[in-house]
């Protein structure tokens, strides 16, 4: 397992007003996204793909739990890593 916190920075059309939006959000890897994770370094550009959740039960701030990921920044074209099927048991 491999927490972290992920950056968000993008500009979105809200009631047809460009908009700059930022935000932080604490994020947990479980299997081969936190290996892939654990080897990257602070800035790197990503897209994921996972799930929202409460920390625990007394802690209800969210997390988001990655269960697949896209590299951005470094690769021509990015490499898709989805989480397989077997590393889901």
């Amino acid at each position: 397992m491999v927490e972290f916190r992920l950056a968000h920075l993008s500009k979105q059309m809200e009631a047809g007003l460009s908009r700059r939006v930022e935000c932080e959000m604490a994020c947990v890897a479980l299997g081969l996204p936190a290996r892939l994770i654990s080897q990257l370094v602070p800035g790197q550009g990503l897209r994921v793909v996972g799930f929202v959740s409460a920390k625990s039960a007394k802690n209800r701030s969210i997390r988001l739990h990655v269960e697949e990921m896209e590299i951005l920044e470094g690769m021509e074209n990015g490499i898709q890593t989805e989480v397989e099927e077997q590393d889901r048991r």
